[in-house]
């Protein structure tokens, strides 16, 4: 039986240009768009409100409500959603896909508009199981900030579903980029209200900001989803075993992404316990610390599934095209995701002062946030390449065995965290502050044994799919030289410039590592410069 790639149908996006994008670069322009204007926007934000109790308020607040869209949005839709709805595309079953897609709109709407309600009424109840440590003043901010936010997270709940749809109709640049409407309506109150509000006060205007900018963020992808669903009416109508496919899958990915958002929550609880600033010191580490899992692993796994949901073929040609594609993602995953590990770990503190340090944030926050930045650190690659993986089991409709495994991550995760926040501190006799890094510690010791189990399970599947030892010590080895080069430019430099700084090591580690592995052998530092050199010479050409 022929293998065969989601075949383009009337509907279905057109062959690519010799010049255009790939998927997972596109995935990763709009993402870095996106994550540029939110840097931007937490820099302001470490401006007005620097590393404080209402910085920490906030951070609480606006995970509370983010856990509705967490367990509703992307994640869950790429792996209950798109996975049918991209098989039935490859098949030609176009208004059937269409049915699928208003059903799981209905659903969404009506389940995200009566938890958004929910979560309103019992504000102070989730304030005092997320942040436990809370009291006073930060605790009834807290509050406040939740209920305000609350429906705008059921607005990014309806986003996601656009994006899912744009998505399996490989349509990744808006999808992946509509999140700036968001970022750019936060720093626009920031700028607005900055100078003139009491922090107590201006936080609030943030907040309301943030609602707004998520109904933009779904409004900007509306249109386009519409003309690729030209019949599109919202229903409530679950007949179709297409959509009770997606209700099934729904359940286990809902409780596997519930379980994996737990182990963020109760690093939050923990953390809140060290102080409001210790919440507050997390955020600011985990807004770095996404970039690269953001850019570079949730890049190619977003644009890896829907053609992994769309291979048919015997089962046999099935194993042999995804351990084709699963080698390829895996090994431009780590190609990135090395360097940014050792980035954390040797300059964690160049970046921080790079990108916060102003107004109310000073160098001492900036080496705080590097404590976090280098726990991040012994996890980052692990928890990245799990994505991809777990993406296949998605593909093949296994939602049952990532959720097992991401069960013992969190059970790993939460004994280790208490251990090593809570109580390592004074068994080696530092600050208690310091332990907010012990967190991110053990959530990479936990995300190495998930992997390993996820990686031996896919294995037993369709055979095994990794990475070699040789290519990741030719990244390691390279990434090292580069990073303690870097080290030793900023102690001869000093720290009193944070942005120039930043910008010097950051140059000078990118070029030793893309030249270092470039001569080393790596295909990948030669087809990325390459890439880069004839983007910008197709750019010229074009202006």
């Amino acid at each position: 039986m022929e293998t065969v790639v989601a075949p383009v149908t009337e509907g279905s996006s057109p062959p690519p240009r010799p010049n255009a994008l790939s998927g997972s670069s596109r995935v990763a322009v709009g993402i870095l768009a996106t994550r540029l204007t939110g840097l931007a926007r937490e820099r302001a934000i470490a401006y007005f409100f620097g590393n404080s109790a209402v910085a920490g308020a906030f951070r609480a607040a606006f995970r509370i409500p983010n856990l509705l869209s967490n367990l509703f949005g992307e994640g869950v839709l790429s792996a209950a959603f798109v996975t049918v709805y991209a098989k039935l595309r490859a098949k030609g079953e176009d208004e059937e896909a269409e049915e699928v897609a208003a059903a799981v709109f209905g659903m969404l709407a009506l389940v995200s508009s009566v938890l958004v309600l929910i979560g309103i009424l019992i504000a102070p109840l989730l304030v005092d199981a997320i942040a436990p440590g809370f009291e006073g003043g930060d605790r009834t901010l807290t509050i406040r900030l939740v209920r305000i936010l609350f429906p705008g997270a059921g607005a990014l709940v309806m986003s996601a579903w656009c994006l899912g749809v744009l998505n399996s109709h490989r349509r990744f640049l808006l999808s992946y980029s509509a999140p700036i409407a968001m970022n750019a309506t936060m720093i626009a109150a920031l700028v607005l209200f900055g100078t003139r509000s009491r922090p107590e006060r201006l936080v609030v205007y943030v907040a309301w900001a943030s609602v707004i900018g998520s109904v933009l963020t779904f409004l900007v992808q509306l249109p386009s989803v519409l003309r690729l669903l030209p019949a599109f009416q919202p229903i409530l109508d679950f007949r179709s075993e297409n959509v009770r496919t997606v209700m099934r899958n729904f359940g286990p990915v809902f409780v596997s992404r519930g379980v994996v958002q737990i182990s963020a929550y109760v690093d939050q609880m923990i953390a809140s316990f060290l102080g409001a600033v210790a919440v507050s010191t997390l955020g600011y580490a985990q807004i770095i610390s996404v970039l690269p899992v953001s850019l570079f692993s949730m890049s190619v796994s977003a644009a890896e599934l829907p053609a992994l949901s769309s291979v048919v073929g015997s089962q046999d040609e099935i194993a042999a095209l995804l351990r084709k594609r699963l080698s390829s993602g895996l090994r431009r995953i780590a190609f990135f995701i090395i360097p940014s590990a050792v980035a954390f770990l040797l300059l964690g503190d160049v970046l921080a002062a790079g990108l916060y340090q102003s107004g109310r944030f000073n160098y001492a926050n900036a080496v705080y946030v590097w404590s976090v930045l280098a726990g991040s650190a012994v996890g980052l690659l692990a928890t990245s390449l799990g994505r991809l993986y777990s993406s296949a089991f998605y593909a093949l409709l296994d939602t049952r065995t990532p959720l097992r495994f991401a069960i013992i991550r969190v059970i790993l995760t939460t004994g280790l965290g208490v251990l090593f926040a809570l109580y390592a501190p004074q068994w080696i006799g530092i600050d208690p502050k310091w332990g907010v890094a012990g967190l991110t510690v053990s959530a990479g010791m936990a995300g190495w044994v998930e992997f390993a189990l996820l990686r031996h399970a896919l294995g037993e599947r369709i055979g095994k799919v990794g990475i070699s030892a040789g290519f990741a010590t030719k990244l390691w080895f390279t990434a090292l030289i580069g990073g303690l080069l870097g080290y030793g430019l900023k102690l001869s430099l000093g720290v009193n410039h944070p942005v120039r700084l930043a910008t010097l090591v950051v140059l000078l580690y990118g070029a030793i590592y893309f030249a270092g592995t470039a001569l080393l052998g790596v295909p990948e530092s030669r087809s990325t410069i390459g890439a880069i050199a004839r983007r910008t010479g197709w750019m010229r050409a074009s202006r």
